[in-house]
């Protein structure tokens, strides 16, 4: 059973896992701070660009966070049909665990707007850690 998620929208695959990260979290404070690292990938024909994202963000005691905006750690990527985008982002929590779920907008060439899963992936202390090589086409 892994923490990790990974789902396919509309020929866009979404890969998404967390790691806990001791140095940055504060216990004492109740925030525990997770890096994140989402790769898409488009398995389709046609290109599509991310314009924004959504995510819900839930700790443990059921808190929920709602995070809107556009593009992802300032980027708009676009993918070309095989092409892949990988990013690393932050998510502090004020529990121990908790776990991350949403959806990003693509816009197709012909101004097709779809909004592709990110499936509900855990940010857990247990997670074996991420490969966090800097983002990359």
């Amino acid at each position: 059973n892994t923490p990790h998620s990974e789902t396919t929208t509309d020929g866009i695959r979404i890969h998404a896992a967390a790691q806990f990260l001791p140095g940055e979290s504060e216990p004492q404070n109740k925030r525990y701070v997770f890096a994140y690292k989402i790769t898409m990938t488009n398995v389709d024909s046609a290109p599509a660009k991310l314009v924004s994202r959504h995510w819900v963000i839930v700790d443990s005691e059921g808190r929920r966070e709602e995070v809107r905006g556009r593009g992802v750690v300032g980027e708009y990527p676009k993918l070309a049909p095989g092409e892949s985008y990988s990013y690393v982002s932050y998510s502090p929590i004020g529990t121990k665990w908790g776990t991350m779920e949403g959806s990003y907008t693509f816009v197709r060439d012909d101004g097709t707007r779809f909004q592709v899963a990110i499936g509900r992936f855990f940010l857990v202390p247990t997670a074996p850690p991420l490969v966090l090589e800097s983002p990359s086409r």
